[in-house]
C-alpha cells in the first residue's frame, strides 16, 4: 500500500460523492457527467495508493467496469433507468474486485427494488398520474457504500 492516509481519503471522497449522487439524483432525477467521470478517473489513483497492480488487476477490473456498463445499458435501453445510472455503475466498478462487484450488483438491485416499491406507492398514494420516476442513483449510491462500509467494519469481525 502506498499511502494509508491517502487511501482512506480517497474512500471518503468516493463515500461523500455517492452521498451527494444520491440526494442530488433525489431532487434533479439526474446524475451529471462530470462526477461520474471524476469516479471513474480517481479509481486507477486508488489502485495505485492501495497497491493494486494495473496487469492483471487494474484490467480485470476495467473489464468487469465494462460489463457492468453494458448489463445496466440493457435497463437503459429498455426505458428503466437513465443513463447517468449506467454511467454511475461502470465506474463504481472500477474500484471493486469482482467477487465485491458481483455483491455490488446484488446489492443495487435489492436496494433498487425496495426504492421503486416505495416510489411506486407513493405515486399511487399521491394519485399521481403517468410513470412514477425512480431515481435509481440512491440505489446504485446505496451498494457503493456498503460495500466501502464493509471494508470498515470487517476489520473488527
Amino acid at each position: 500500500m502506498m499511502n494509508a492516509e491517502f487511501t482512506l481519503a480517497l474512500l471518503a471522497v468516493l463515500a461523500l460523492l455517492l452521498v451527494w449522487i444520491a440526494v442530488v439524483d433525489v431532487r434533479t432525477y439526474t446524475i451529471s457527467n462530470g462526477v461520474n467521470v471524476a469516479i471513474a478517473l480517481m479509481a486507477p489513483l486508488y489502485w495505485w495508493s492501495a497497491g493494486v497492480p494495473v496487469w492483471p488487476e487494474g484490467a480485470i477490473r476495467i473489464g468487469a467496469g465494462i460489463v457492468v456498463f453494458l448489463l445496466f445499458a440493457v435497463a437503459f435501453y429498455l426505458n428503466a433507468m437513465g443513463g447517468g445510472d449506467v454511467k454511475l455503475a461502470g465506474a463504481l466498478a472500477l474500484w471493486f474486485p469482482v467477487p465485491e462487484t458481483v455483491k455490488f450488483i446484488v446489492i443495487t438491485s435489492l436496494a433498487g427494488g425496495v426504492l421503486t416499491l416505495i416510489v411506486v406507492g407513493l405515486h399511487k398514494a399521491r394519485k399521481k398520474e403517468g410513470r412514477p420516476e425512480v431515481p435509481y442513483g440512491v440505489a446504485i449510491a446505496f451498494g457503493g457504500l456498503w460495500l466501502l462500509a464493509q471494508r470498515f467494519l470487517n476489520h473488527f469481525a
